[in-house]
């Protein structure tokens, strides 16, 4: 719900919506929207776009808690929110965790080799590894292997 809230002003100022992180602590909540661009985003785009988040999620309300909102840019480690994102840094080494143990473990690091099938494919070592997209948790790229 947050993503089709969000998008469509983001898009119209010229950015990229990368992802949406919500981390619900109570009266500490976070709301991180990452944002990009050909060239990168800089800290006056997270100003201004945060503004113009900030003034929508005032009118349409749609979490009912306080939070705090960062808007920033996904970074050289940055997660990665869809399958499409994961395609598209195919080669790129990752650490991967799970919501549960698959093959024994819930985290892996790895080189992301594809997406197939709602799948992502991670080569560890000499093994390729075929983890389940629903299972993923969290996945960030790795800048320095």
């Amino acid at each position: 719900m947050l993503t089709e809230l969000i998008e469509p002003v983001i898009k119209a100022m010229g950015y990229q919506l990368w992802g949406i992180e919500y981390l619900g602590q109570g009266k500490h909540s976070v709301l991180r929207v990452y944002l990009d661009k050909a060239g990168g985003v800089n800290i006056e785009d997270c100003a201004l776009a945060s503004r113009q988040i900030s003034s929508l999620l005032d009118v349409e309300d749609p979490i009912k808690s306080e939070y705090t909102l960062e808007v920033s840019s996904p970074g050289l480690d940055r997660m990665l929110f869809s399958l499409e994102q994961f395609q598209e840094y195919a080669g790129y080494h990752a650490k991967i965790r799970l919501t549960e143990s698959f093959e024994g473990q819930r985290n892996f690091t790895g080189q992301i080799k594809t997406v197939e099938n709602n799948e992502v494919v991670l080569i560890i070592g000499d093994e390729e590894l075929t983890l389940p997209y629903e299972l993923i948790e969290k996945a960030n790229l790795i800048s320095q292997v």
